[in-house]
Formats: C-alpha cells, structure tokens, sequence
C-alpha cells in the first residue's frame, strides 16, 4: 500500500521539474518553481513537456544500498594511480585543444585582414568592410549555426551550466559531444569573425566536457561503451574529473596552471578536499605543458623549429617586461581604479542581464522551433555587422601618428632588406609604409605610422591589450583613441555576451579595464609629466592599464585570489601584485554594493537551482534568520512507499506522479508505526519493474534474483517507451497485483534525514554540504512527514515562504506528536 504523508496547508510539487522563465522580479521564479505555466506582464514562463528535456537534482554520493556494497566487494581497494593516470590524460586532452584554439584564431585572423590590405592601403573601404563581412558571416553562420541547430541543447551551454551541474543541478546536454564540438569550434570561428569576445570561457566548457567523457569512457552518442575505468562512473568521480577539467581548461588557454586551480577552487567547484585539489594541480601542469610544448614550435599551424624551448613573449599572454619600482603613492590612483572598476563591473552586469532578458522574450516570443532558431542566428549576425562596421570605418577617422617605439619582428624570412618597406601590419592601417633595418644584435627591427583606432580596434583583444600594458609608451595612445574604444568595447561587448554563439567575456573584461585605466594613466601623466627617475617612474600609463583590468575584472566577477593569481601569471607583473590585490578587493566591494556577479546573475537568468555555501534570505531591506525556523516550514508532502510493495501500485504510482524520490517505510513489528528506513529513487524503480525476474508471490517471500548495482543505477532510461508500455500493462492487468518487489537490497539505508524541528538554518548545511537530492523530514517516532529538495532550498522561494510565517514561533513536541 503506498500512503502519502501531508503537511497542512502545503501544495505537492514537482520537485525536480525544468522550466525555461524570463523573470523581471522574485515572484515570477518563485512561481515558475511551483509549475506554474502562465504568462506575465514582464516575461514568460514554459515548463517544458519532454520527459527528456527534464533536468534533475544529483545526489553526490552514490546510494548505499545492499546491492551498492556487493559491487564494492567486487573492486577491493588499491591505489589511485589510475584516479592520477586519468588526471594527467585529461591535461593532455585540455593541452592539446587549447592549443588548437589559439591557432585556429591566429590563423583565421591574420589571413582575414591579409585579403584587404591592398584595399586599406587605397582607402578603399567599402571593399574592405564588404570582404570582412563576407567573411565574417561566413564564419558566424557555422559558428552561430553549430549552437543553434548542431548542439542538442539549441543555445550556447558554457560556464553556469558547469558551475550548476558541480553544485548539483543535472543539466541534460551539456558534456554531450556534439555540444562539446559545437562549442569548441563555434567559440574559434565567432572570436576570428571579429566578435568582441574571447575564447576563454568556452574553453572551461570543453576542459569539462573533456574531463565528463574520459573519465566515463563511454558516449550514448557515440554507442560506445568501453570496459575501463568503471570504478569512476559515479557521481562523486564524474563530478570530480569535471572540476579538474575545468581547472585544465583555464590553465591551458592563459598559461596559468596556478589560477585555474584557484578559479575553480573559488567559483566553479562546490565540494573540494585537499587531496582533489592536488590531483587538480597535476591536471593543470600537464595542460599547460602540453600547451606549451606544442605552441613553442607553431605559430598559425606553421612550424617554425625551437620545439620545447619555451619564449618568454609566447608563453605568457600579456607579457610585461620592464617591471617598475611601486611608490605608496601609487595606492591613491589604484583605489581610484578599483572604484570605477566597481562601477563599471556593476553597470555591465545589469545592462547584460537587461540584454539577456529581452533576447529570451523575443525569442519566445516566436512560436515556431525553425523561425525561433532563425531569430537566434539573425541576431548573432546583427551584432557581426555592427561590430566589423565600427572596426572598420571608426579609423578612418583618426588620422595617423608616430610610433614611438620599435617594434621587432618575429619571423625575419618575412621581411625585406635593410631600407625597404617592412612588412604590413594591420596597425598601420591606413598611413604611410615603415621601414626596417638590422639591429646591432642581428634581429630585425621595423618603425612605422600606426592608426590608434586601428591598433585598439581591429587587433583582437589579446594583441591590443599586449600593447596598453606596454611601459615607457606614455604617448603611443592618445586619449580621444582610448575613450572612443572603451565606449565601443564596453557597449558591443555588453550586447555580445549571451549571444547564440561560443563567447568568452574575460579578454573584453581585460581590455575594457586596460582601456580605462591607461585613460587614468594619461590623466596622471598630463597631471605630473613623463617622470624618469626612479621615484616617479610608477606614474607609467601601462601600470595602470593593468590594475584597470585587474580591478574591471574583479568588478564584473567579483573574483579575489584566483583573480590576483591570474592577473600574475598572464603578465609576468610580480611587482604589481600588491597594487592588484588592492583594485581587486576594491571593485569587488564596490560591485557587490549594487548587484550581485555576472556568474550569479546568469545562474539567475537561466533558472538553474543554484545553492550558495551560505543562504543568504532578505525580506524587504532586511536579512532573514533561518535559525528561527525549521525544516517543517519548507517541506513538501511526500509519497511514501513498504519495504514490499505491489507491482501494481508502483506502476500507478510512477504514471500518475512526477517525483523522483521517496522515502520507503517499514513497520519494525506487527501492529506497530511505520517509520523510515531510506530512499528509493524513480529511476531505481523504473529499472526493477522493467525486470521481471525480481517479481514474487505472496506465497514466496524470497526474491528469485537479486540486480547488480549496475543495472538498477543508471543515469538516463535505456528505453522510455518501452518503459511506458511496461507501466501502461502493470497498471492494467490485475494479475500484477498479486506480485511484489523487495525493495530492501536497493534502497538507500543511509539516506539523510532529519526531525521536523530540526533548525532550518542547518537542514540548508546538511544539504549543501552532503551534496543531497532529497532530505527526509520525520517526526520524532521517525515517521516520514515530508521531504526537502533543492528548489525548496532557493533563496528566493524561502523569502516567498517565510515571510508568511510568525518568526517567533516554535513547534512544540506535542505539535510534532499529532
């Protein structure tokens, strides 16, 4: 017999139901979260009906069942060399694409602009912006067209989705490999068509999704499904080579195998333990070695020989060479920087989300898939015409001026002969060509006019932020170039970020705050003049470029120490770090006075059930103590099932509700209360009906077979309308009723569970911490009253309900008896 246990008052949900919202206030998730399809005045809110589309909570560690430990006696404890050898091939993997990344952008770049230099050079423009668009829509239809109608998902899955699935949110699709591929060379070909954008986040996805699928060794995709390493196909493991991969991703594409360890320690990952971090650390060495090795002897898919023999300039993205001495001085304009990095950070974040949401009510404003999609990829192009339109034509405008500085040139081969023309270089744009010569020391040096405009717009972001970190180039970047770009560089960006496409956000967030703080740089210098000695030598605008991104940086991610690491390792500035950490903490505090960080806001917008490590509840102006309540005021009403239980009933049970969990009760005597002895989830049930050779009669009570640990746990149903069809004929033929299922070799004996007056502030610990899906609330005969899951938890569905409630009122035993 299957009961349900009601609290008073308290509407059933479905605790793991996937809604897509547009949301302007906290009443529209709230309801949403109830299933609710309803329009509203400031958005739309869609359950979506695919049973497959559905996306549920995880449990961190596996179910310890009596099947579960059969399955661990099989694979006795040994050592971890292959938890290690898997760590180090998925840095390999990471290496290896990160890698391919930055040469696949390089390549495509330099040939694009190659095409229109003859008509730059004839100020022929139309031309030109007809040849860079025509190449540019080429690249954004495939990499637009890869997100939209190649990935299963149909939008960009990237850096919230990980940091939702680490946090226990089961996000369908998003380490898929046709989402891994899609994302890996749509981010390529939308950074090459000249998009504002970087491919960094991207690549922590695909770091991740490498990290999923190695460490499985198998893809449904695919149908593969290889016989190694199976002792790491659970969640607790996946999870954990997801977070490794992660790290690697970073730390292959900025070359800071330090800061990605840091960045997923402090945004991404949401369990972490000493011995995890270490195997991390080790996934980020090999991804940034191999990166390292393969990138010192290519250079756009051109072998160049050095093969091993790491460059200083290659090897650290924005390298700083001349360090400057740091007078105390320098702390005044730096918490200058930090409060307009704040502000802008916080501008940003709340212009972005404000995109956001009106690109997601067109869309689903659209009722048509096919016109949807089409929407989705018009937009992406829009973007692509208004960005290479102000690349193209704003330098016109800006005439052409000296370059202060001789510049090097990479590959001699390349270059003529003393007192010829050098080389082009999309810098120069439109002036006059330089010339070259060879140095005392035998390198080849070449001096030529630049196009400010130029450098700052039609470089990509990681070449025009090498250039304002520049030191002793005091009057390399005027200030009408500098504002003209920052304005352009922060608006596009803005819009491009959440575009259907594969965008990163950290070289716009490096080069907006490079921007501005070589602006506060000039300001300084025009203020006290070009200082040479050694006291006044920090008045240097690339110093301050580079607390600028440092403090826009922290300003937009509110990042600290993974920030201030990165920020030391992609510049080589060891003699800054102080003056970082400052801007850093700075613009953290300033944007988090005015909203909350861009990663939080997306998690937000998405509508993923994200769980602070700490709950943070504000009714009015005012924050919430969740000491005062309990877990009772918070639980759902929970269908409960017997140790033994019908096929029959079950099959109803199944087809007539939508949970995913339920507690299994038992009574320990004849005549006795029920009382609770562990979980069962849907799924487990699922697979045992779909198993006859499980089913009893009354008259036997022993259970023909038991089910390996494999076959009840899975992730996914093998085949759902065969399932359905198993259920549609329990349900029908009265025969099943007669037949039962011992549950007891497959429910979850060390299920959590806690007392109904059991402190709100620390059932919301116990879940986050334990990485729980379903917490049982008994009362104190341990009869199960309620259940507690992820979406009960959200803080704003707490302020909804708690804020109804009396907070100085407390359940008394005899209340919880009745």
């Amino acid at each position: 017999m299957i009961s349900v246990c009601w609290r008073s008052g308290y509407k059933a949900i479905d605790e793991d139901s996937h809604l897509i919202i547009q949301n302007e206030n906290s009443e529209d998730i709230l309801d949403e979260f109830d299933g609710m399809d309803q329009h509203m005045s400031n958005g739309i809110c869609h359950k979506k009906k695919e049973f497959q589309e559905t996306p549920e909570s995880l449990n961190y560690l596996p179910s310890h069942s009596e099947a579960y430990k059969t399955w661990l006696e099989e694979k006795p404890l040994g050592s971890d060399w292959d938890r290690w050898f898997m760590m180090g091939l998925i840095g390999v993997f990471v290496g290896i694409f990160g890698f391919l990344m930055h040469q696949i952008i390089d390549f495509l770049f330099e040939m694009k602009w190659e095409l229109v230099e003859n008509y730059i050079q004839n100020n022929d423009f139309l031309t030109t912006w007809m040849v860079i668009a025509g190449i540019g829509f080429a690249m954004m239809l495939v990499s637009s067209g890869l997100v939209v109608f190649f990935c299963p998902s149909g939008s960009p899955s990237g850096l919230p989705e990980v940091i939702g699935y680490l946090n226990g949110a089961s996000i369908r699709h998003i380490f898929n490999i046709r989402t891994f591929f899609g994302s890996f060379f749509s981010c390529a070909l939308a950074v090459s068509a000249g998009l504002f954008c970087g491919p960094e986040a991207p690549m922590i996805h695909v770091g991740a999704a490498i990290g999923c699928g190695l460490s499985q060794f198998k893809s449904d995709t695919l149908r593969i499904n290889l016989p190694f390493f199976t002792r790491f196909r659970n969640s607790a493991d996946k999870r954990q080579f997801i977070t490794a991969g992660a790290a690697a991703g970073i730390a292959s594409v900025f070359r800071a195998p330090v800061g990605g360890l840091l960045f997923v320690l402090e945004e991404v990952a949401s369990f972490w333990d000493v011995k995890l971090a270490w195997q991390t650390f080790f996934c980020c060495l090999v991804a940034t070695f191999t990166t390292e090795v393969l990138s010192s002897s290519f250079v756009g898919f051109e072998y160049e020989g050095y093969f091993g023999f790491f460059k200083a300039e290659q090897r650290i993205i924005f390298w700083v060479k001349d360090l400057l001495n740091i007078s105390v001085l320098a702390v005044i304009p730096t918490i200058i920087l930090g409060i307009i990095g704040g502000l802008l950070g916080a501008l940003f974040v709340f212009i972005n989300v404000r995109i956001n949401k009106l690109r997601m009510k067109i869309f689903t404003s659209v009722p048509h898939k096919f016109l949807r999609q089409l929407t989705k990829l018009l937009d992406t192009l829009l973007i692509l015409v208004v960005t290479i339109t102000v690349t193209v034509y704003i330098p016109y405008f800006f005439s052409c001026s000296p370059n202060p500085t001789a510049s090097q040139v990479q590959n001699a081969s390349e270059h003529k002969p003393h007192g010829e023309h050098a080389a082009w270089d999309v810098s120069e744009y439109n002036c006059p060509p330089g010339s070259s010569w060879v140095a005392p020391n035998g390198s080849i040096m070449a001096n030529h006019s630049i196009n400010q405009a130029a450098v700052l717009l039609v470089k990509n972001g990681k070449q025009g932020t090498m250039l304002l970190y520049q030191r002793g180039s005091h009057e390399k970047f005027g200030l009408p170039a500098l504002l003209m770009a920052l304005i352009f560089y922060f608006t596009i960006s803005c819009w491009t970020a959440g575009t259907a496409a594969g965008t990163g956000l950290v070289v716009p967030m490096v080069y907006t705050g490079a921007l501005f703080g070589r602006l506060v740089g000039l300001i300084m210098v025009a203020m006290f003049g070009v200082q040479t000695d050694e006291y006044g030598a920090w008045i240097d605008p690339g110093l301050f470029a580079v607390i600028g991104s440092a403090a826009y940086f922290g300003g937009v991610t509110r990042l600290t120490i993974s920030l201030t690491v990165i920020m030391v390792e992609i510049t080589n500035d060891v003699q800054s770090i102080l003056l970082i950490m400052i801007a850093v903490l700075v613009g953290k505090t300033v944007g988090d006075y005015f909203n909350n960080s861009l990663f939080s806001s997306l998690l937000h917008l998405k509508c993923i059930p994200y769980l602070k490590a700490v709950p943070n509840v504000v009714h009015g102006k005012k924050k919430v103590n969740l000491e005062l309540f309990t877990a009772r005021d918070v639980m759902q009403s929970c269908t409960t099932i017997h140790l033994q239980e019908n096929v029959f009933l079950l099959a109803e049970l199944l087809s007539t509700t939508s949970h995913n969990g339920f507690p299994v009760v038992f009574s320990p005597a004849p005549g006795q209360e029920e009382v609770f002895l562990g979980t069962i989830t849907r799924l487990e049930l699922y697979m045992l009906l779909s198993n006859s050779r499980v089913f009893q009669t009354p008259e036997n009570n022993q259970c023909s077979s038991v089910l390996k640990y494999q076959e009840v746990t899975v992730e996914k149903l093998p085949d759902e309308a065969q399932i359905n069809r198993l259920l549609n004929k329990y349900s029908a033929d009265p025969q099943y009723q007669q037949l039962f299922i011992n549950l007891e070799p497959y429910i979850n004996k060390s299920a959590v569970s806690v007392q109904a007056h059991f402190s709100l502030q620390r059932t919301y610990v116990v879940f986050r911490t334990l990485g729980l899906r379903h917490l049982t609330v008994v009362d104190l005969q341990n009869r199960a009253v309620g259940i507690i899951t992820r979406k009960d938890l959200i803080s704003l569905r707490l302020e909804k309900k708690l804020i109804q409630m009396d907070r100085g009122k407390l359940d008394s035993d005899e209340e919880l008896l009745n």
